[in-house]
């Protein structure tokens, strides 16, 4: 006898359809499952058996045959327990009444708890998508798959409580649909506790109103680290789209707060120095988020740069400029999105006071060209701010002025933001970043002024055209937090100011 049970997969950001098939016959004893199964998958068969054996059923002493379907995708994981147990007790007659258009996922312990698994939103969502009607799913999972309304989510436990559901004997409720409130970010970290350094908090939020990349550089004890920690104080809030693009990434690592089922909160995301190539970019034989995709749609700071190998941080450079990854192995090649805002800090030598004003550098020329070195030209030209952190003086760190809280720089910022979306809404981009090229000359008009000092940097600098966009895109958002119109002289002077650090430090 055989049966069908439908559940879910994994397939890089998306989810897909599985249909598990059982089949009953006679023969010599055994357990085979097909359908490009990995070896989580394989290992199912002995959880499944001691989760019978102790749920008070008995395994068939038959030939069985269990596929995995569609055969050509592989699948990973031990999301498939829960629907292979049910398969086979409904081709052995125990179960007779399965819903129709209804998904189950779980992994199983071998006393017949159901556990938790990785990437119950993206399913939850593709089920509805594909007029599942019900998807039964692991306790702990039930509140991340209730946040999704349109489709009845089962709460299971274990064996015998599903097993009685579907037979009719005992109901499980079906879980409420979780309430999704967006409360106000709340920070304990503002910039109003920062002393001087007040060209940084201007660039910092010139970067947080257009979403560009930052690079800081200076020497240690100047607040680099303080003051990019305190960026996610003054960045918006994130939209409903976003959380939910932000939450599958989370769901399937696996990282969501058990207490949280939804990312609210921009990512910000702050990966060691000695995270590896995968680690970073993303990987593995079915490759996983890296740190690049897990701070989507919000920041990521790579503190001491130079400190991470050059293989390393070269993975960044196409991301940055596409927005998305794709991870490519022998059998299978998945994307995930990664839109991130980059907030790097290096400084500037081994010891750290190369150009300090007051100590000396004990580091050789060679070792400063060295050191600096392992931010390469591309990359650094796709950095959109660079920022000298010059030493804080005793005067400012003595002063007991009141000073700018984060809550009114994200006013400012979200203004800006707003200007933005209003103009960029017909290109489908919602900051000044991410203006396309051929864009520019509509979105950036510039007085005669302006276009004439642009006109001289661009010479003088040897700007690339990289370097020429990243300008007015610098010089469009601080347009936008002047609330003008049109790009005016002090409006690209400033830009060009972030633009040329790269020569006192990379140019000899």
């Amino acid at each position: 006898m055989n049966s069908k049970i439908f559940s879910m997969g994994i397939n890089g950001l998306e989810a897909f359809v599985v249909t598990i098939e059982s089949d009953i016959s006679n023969g010599i004893p055994s357990c085979e499952i097909v359908g490009l199964p990995d070896a989580s998958i394989k290992e199912s068969k002995n959880r499944v058996r001691a989760a019978i054996k102790n749920s008070g059923f008995k395994f068939p002493v038959s030939r069985i045959i269990i596929n995995l379907a569609p055969a050509d995708i592989r699948k990973a994981g031990s999301l498939y327990d829960l629907p292979i147990l049910l398969s086979i007790l409904k081709s052995n007659g125990k179960i007779t009444d399965i819903p129709e258009k209804s998904a189950f996922i779980g992994e199983l312990s071998l006393s017949g708890d159901i556990c938790p698994v990785n990437g119950v939103l993206p399913m939850t969502i593709h089920a509805k998508q594909n007029g599942f009607e019900n998807i039964f799913v692991p306790e702990k999972n039930a509140v991340e798959a209730a946040t999704i309304s349109g489709i009845n989510v089962y709460p299971v436990k274990n064996v015998r409580e599903i097993t009685d559901h579907l037979q009719k004997e005992k109901n499980i409720s079906p879980q409420p649909q979780t309430n999704i409130q967006i409360k106000p970010s709340e920070f304990t970290l503002d910039f109003s506790q920062v002393k001087g350094q007040y060209n940084v908090k201007r660039a910092l939020e010139i970067a947080a109103a257009g979403n560009h990349n930052v690079l800081l550089i200076g020497p240690p004890g100047s607040g680099k680290s303080m003051l990019a920690k305190r960026l996610p104080s003054i960045l918006p809030e994130m939209t409903f789209d976003e959380i939910i693009e932000t939450t599958k990434i989370h769901s399937i690592a696996g990282i969501l707060q058990n207490n949280s089922p939804l990312v609210t909160q921009r990512p910000f995301r702050t990966p060691h120095h000695t995270t590896s190539t995968a680690g970073l970019s993303g990987g593995g034989s079915i490759p996983q988020p890296g740190e690049i995709s897990l701070a989507h749609n919000g920041v990521l700071f790579l503190d001491e740069l130079s400190e991470f190998s050059r293989a390393t941080i070269e993975t960044l450079r196409q991301p940055i400029e596409e927005g998305i990854i794709t991870l490519s192995r022998a059998k299978i090649a998945l994307s995930y999105p990664c839109s991130f805002m980059l907030i790097a800090a290096t400084n500037p030598c081994p010891c750290g006071y190369f150009g300090h004003p007051n100590k000396q550098c004990t580091c050789s020329p060679a070792a400063v060209s060295r050191y600096l070195s392992k931010i390469s030209g591309p990359l650094l030209d796709r950095m959109d701010i660079h920022v000298e952190v010059s030493p804080v003086n005793f005067e400012n760190l003595s002063s007991t002025e009141m000073l700018e809280t984060s809550e009114t720089i994200r006013k400012r910022v979200n203004e800006a933001r707003n200007i933005q979306k209003e103009r960029l809404k017909l290109i489908n981009v919602n900051s000044n970043s991410k203006i396309p090229a051929h864009m520019l000359q509509k979105t950036c008009p510039l007085t005669e002024k302006a276009k004439s000092i642009l006109e001289k940097a661009f010479n003088k600098l040897g700007l690339s055209a990289r370097g020429y966009d990243k300008i007015l895109k610098i010089s469009r958002t601080i347009a936008d937090l002047d609330k003008k119109e049109k790009i005016d002289f002090d409006h690209i002077c400033e830009a060009i100011q972030y633009r040329s650090l790269d020569r006192k430090y990379w140019q000899k």
